[in-house]
């Protein structure tokens, strides 16, 4: 018998199995009080009370609505209850919310500093109004509010944001309970907690100055400054000071800065007799009549630059730190972190803006540059010239 030949591969059909596809999956809408509520067969209004623990609702209930609420992975608007605070206090159509500016109460903050406070919480406020939020000045610490005192209160008032001041002194924030609140904090950054920080660029502000006095012909800059305001910043005046001078046309003859614990006459006279700088970069403004007692003639010959016109005593050359900037651009961090429903107690990041300074001009540096100069590198003190000056 003879074998038939096949015309073609065999084909199986497969009967009673569709084609495969993947499930439509949309996403889970957030759980809300309501359905909460609905869930749990409870009002909303005692939804609301048990999870912001007014005390008006029975203890049992309370934790139950708590446990439902964190299985089903619900999470506060940061917002809500600032806006419900406030519109029962104000019929504002912009209102959105209220913030905190907490500022800790410190026995040896400086009178400049003080000055710097005030200049930086009115920007924030201004920003504040702008967007719609008013801001509550808070005072926390020693014979005032303590701070685990502070976030009771702050919730009390249906506060989340809190904009908080400089500290003159290291603060530790570890006695307040992040865990409610988003917060900026507006100086250099914080680890305890780790916040996002807005703060003057202090390096970059000495650089443009340093560039702008090179411009007007000044060859021999010299640092004044106080120790503690030094190690405050970390260190950034002296940092770009130094390396300003390590990379200028290649030479380094810096002169020695003056870093003291305070204002000294007689040390800053020494100082300025023996380096003899051409112009001084420092805080206090008395420096520029003890320049002139040391035979400075300012500003024809030498020169005098405030590195915070908060603290200038008398009209001078020298930097806006811009502390209204600052507490503007905090406020915006703020807010931002409260439409994100971010928690300062959760966040590992802790992005920082900084806010150049802004030149002043002065009657203490001369107004234009001169072409009788010395040339441009820096010329050391001749031993005779050393000498003489300290004698």
């Amino acid at each position: 018998m003879g074998m038939r030949g096949t015309a073609g591969p065999s084909r199986v059909a497969l009967v009673g199995i569709a084609p495969f596809r993947p499930p439509c999956q949309l996403p889970m809408a957030s759980p809300t009080l309501r359905t909460l509520a609905r869930s749990l067969g409870l009002s909303h209004a005692t939804i609301s009370a048990a999870l912001n623990q007014t005390g008006r609702v029975k203890a049992e209930t309370a934790e139950r609505v708590r446990r439902a609420a964190a299985e089903a992975g619900y999470r506060a608007n940061p917002l809500t209850s600032a806006v419900m605070s406030g519109v029962r206090q104000s019929r504002a159509s912009t209102f959105r919310g209220i913030m905190a500016a907490v500022e800790i109460a410190e026995f040896n903050r400086p009178a400049d500093a003080v000055r710097y406070h005030a200049e930086l919480a009115a920007g924030a406020t201004e920003r504040a109004a702008s967007l719609g939020f008013r801001l509550e000045q808070f005072l926390a610490g020693p014979n005032h509010v303590p701070m685990r005192r502070l976030a009771a209160i702050l919730r009390a008032r249906g506060i989340q944001g809190i904009v908080l001041l400089p500290a003159w002194n290291e603060p530790d924030l570890s006695e307040l309970d992040w865990s409610h609140f988003a917060g900026v904090y507006a100086d250099y950054a914080l680890g305890r907690p780790a916040l996002p920080s807005v703060y003057p660029d202090h390096y970059r502000g000495m650089m443009m100055t340093l560039e702008h006095l090179r411009s007007l012909g000044y060859r021999r800059p010299g640092l004044f400054i106080a120790q503690q305001q030094d190690e405050r910043i970390q260190h950034r005046w002296e940092a770009a000071f130094l390396a300003f001078d390590a990379n200028r046309d290649g030479v380094h003859r810096a002169i020695p800065r003056l870093k003291t614990s305070g204002p000294d006459r007689a040390e800053f006279i020494r100082w300025f007799q023996r380096h003899r700088p051409d112009v001084v970069l420092g805080h206090t403004t008395d420096a520029i009549a003890w320049m002139e007692e040391a035979g400075a003639v300012v500003p024809d010959q030498h020169g005098f630059v405030c590195l915070n016109l908060l603290r200038a005593r008398v009209p001078c050359a020298g930097l806006n730190l811009q502390p209204r900037l600052v507490g503007s651009l905090a406020v915006e961090q703020l807010v931002a972190q409260l439409h994100r429903h971010e928690i300062a107690g959760l966040s590992r990041l802790a992005p920082s803006i900084s806010v150049p300074p802004a030149w002043v001009d002065g009657p203490t540096v001369r107004p234009a540059v001169r072409t009788d100069l010395a040339p441009l590198a820096f010329e050391e003190p001749s031993l005779l010239d050393r000498l003489s000056s300290a004698i």
